[in-house]
């Protein structure tokens, strides 16, 4: 079940609070009848983790409902970024140069969709994800060797560390970039992401429940 009065909570307390982010619903593992009551409940945006689950799930229900704009926050493989690009409207994981090399193949579909470069803030071996020291020459390359635009950047902090350090360090990093767009911010850490003015917090558990 979606909870509406937790989601107009957060919302509420954004627009009182004149903070510009916005929620993306993940709705990844929860059934189709769950986005369906979210979407009554004024929802538009949506996040999933798997390019396969999200076209079962939303091709038809994008169909019937136009302004939804659905976001891939998981792992994009390189053979699926062609159908990923005929459906997700928001890439918040480029994570490697293969999938940069992906995405510049279909450039012309790509013309009025956002892409976030992933950085492993915290150099973790389990995370995906570009080294913070590697993330000015890879944004040369994907700008002047892809011809890729990137909107803005995207980290998930390592769990036992205080995010507000890894957030900090994501906003310089970007400032230094001259990239002002930030995906920060999950269902245990969005309020501390918040002081950070992200253009995302992305929301799964404490509005869909666990799973």
């Amino acid at each position: 079940m979606f909870n509406i009065k937790k989601y107009n909570e957060i919302n509420d307390f954004l627009k009182k609070s004149n903070n510009s982010a916005k929620i993306i619903a993940i709705s990844k593992n929860h059934p189709e009848e769950s986005v369906i009551e979210a979407i009554n409940a004024g929802v538009q945006i949506f996040g999933e983790n798997k390019v396969q689950e999200a076209m079962q799930k939303f091709k038809e229900i994008k169909l019937n409902n136009p302004k939804i704009e659905l976001h891939l926050t998981g792992p994009l493989q390189s053979n699926k970024v062609k159908a990923a690009i005929s459906l997700f409207d928001v890439f918040h994981t480029l994570d490697r140069e293969k999938i940069a090399r992906e995405f510049a193949k279909y450039r012309d579909l790509l013309s009025k969709k956002k892409i976030f470069l992933q950085i492993n803030i915290g150099k973790e071996n389990t995370k995906s994800g570009i080294f913070p020291e590697d993330t000015k020459e890879f944004l040369f390359f994907l700008k002047n060797e892809m011809k890729l635009s990137i909107f803005g950047l995207m980290c998930i902090p390592p769990p036992d560390d205080d995010p507000v350090y890894h957030f900090n360090k994501l906003k310089i990093l970007a400032n230094e970039n001259n990239i002002f767009g930030l995906s920060i911010g999950m269902s245990d850490d969005y309020e501390k992401a918040l002081q950070f003015n992200p253009t995302y917090i992305r929301l799964g558990t404490v509005l869909f429940g666990k799973r």
